[in-house]
């Protein structure tokens, strides 16, 4: 086992930011990071104050058998790109990356940590130069937020 690249290095860290998820369904955890800094982290879960899916035992998506990137409005949690954006500093965010990675809870399976619509349009307002996450194949995606194609 040899050193990880940078890239290995944080999708690794967001993994383990992601332990801290309060989902019953995946595991996210996203980094931010700056000349191989880290200026922001975030992972998946209820807003401050609120109660947790983890917390009810309810996940209201689960429970109807909603399908992965659909319903959102059903779901109490902030994401973890969206938390990460939320914890980062905004002018040090201009031309950062941000490292996204999950995992499925029922299995433990890699989850693709490609960002839905409207983490992607936070991530350009951001103004986050790069996305590095992993498919659910576990193959390495580099991409700026307008690559993304969701």
């Amino acid at each position: 086992m040899g050193r990880p690249d940078w890239n290995d290095y944080f999708l690794d860290i967001a993994l383990s930011v992601g332990r801290r998820s309060t989902c019953l369904r995946r595991k996210y955890g996203a980094v931010i990071v700056k000349d191989n800094v880290i200026i922001g982290t975030g992972y998946n879960g209820a807003p401050r104050g609120e109660p947790n899916c983890i917390d009810t035992g309810v996940c209201e998506r689960e429970r109807l058998k909603v399908p992965k990137g659909e319903r959102y409005e059903l779901c109490v949690a902030v994401h973890a790109e969206q938390n990460a954006i939320i914890n980062a500093d905004p002018d040090r965010m201009v031309g950062s990356t941000i490292y996204v990675a999950g995992i499925n809870v029922a299995d433990g399976s890699i989850a693709s940590g490609e960002p839905c619509k409207l983490c992607r349009r936070m991530i350009k307002n951001a103004r986050i130069a790069r996305v590095v996450y992993r498919t659910a194949d576990g193959a390495l995606q580099c991409k700026t937020p307008g690559e993304i194609n969701n």
